[in-house]
């Protein structure tokens, strides 16, 4: 795929040392420009561009700003027709312990609200930056799920491929309006590893038991 990773935190270099390892085609884009040649720098196959027009070569837009930066930065980029936009972001206040909208909104669908013409998708939002940087394996037969939702199945087959090319597995959470619930579960994470001291290393899954298993 080729892809764009908008964002050069945490998050964002994590996605560029994944992708760039599973063969992906990457661009990195950020209004901290010297931050974009560092992370591109550690990261060989990774391209550093301006945001000016940096949506053109990609199909695949990683949002991998904060909540807050995300209309803007995606103004900022170009044409986003047929994008496919994966929203990474949770909500959060300012102390990272709440949200700041939900129950009858998300980001997710803010963010789709406001980029009509792309096509937007949820998911990684409760994945930690460690999580992704150390990789989806956790051993003993553990791996990381990422959480997908989206109204558009191009989209979300799309995250899913995306996913699973860097080693997580995928859990199909419906349309985009289960972001509602995405982004709560994104929220406890994070107050599962800061407020009560669990450390980055988590991450939320399901588990299943299987029906007729043999005993």
């Amino acid at each position: 795929m080729n892809i764009l990773v908008l964002g050069a935190g945490n998050m964002g270099a994590g996605f560029v040392k994944q992708l760039t390892h599973a063969g992906h085609q990457v661009t990195l884009s950020a209004r901290n420009f010297a931050k974009v040649q560092a992370v591109a720098a550690a990261n060989p196959g990774a391209l550093a561009v301006a945001t000016a027009n940096a949506a053109a070569r990609a199909d695949v837009i990683v949002l991998a700003t904060s909540f807050a930066d995300a209309v803007s930065a995606l103004g900022s980029i170009g044409n986003l027709r047929g994008k496919v936009i994966i929203d990474i972001t949770n909500p959060l206040t300012a102390d990272y312990m709440g949200l700041t909208l939900g129950y009858d909104t998300s980001a997710a669908e803010e963010i789709a609200k406001a980029v009509p013409e792309a096509d937007v998708v949820k998911a990684f939002n409760t994945v930690f930056a460690q999580v992704l940087a150390d990789g989806a394996d956790f051993g003993n037969g553990q791996s990381v799920p990422v959480l997908v939702a989206s109204d558009s199945e191009r989209a979300k087959q799309t995250a899913i491929a995306l996913a699973e090319s860097i080693g997580f597995f995928t859990i199909d959470a419906g349309p985009l309006k289960n972001a509602r619930y995405l982004e709560p579960l994104g929220g406890l994470n994070i107050y599962l590893g800061y407020g009560a001291g669990l450390g980055t290393s988590i991450a939320p899954t399901w588990i299943r038991k299987e029906i007729g298993q043999a005993h």
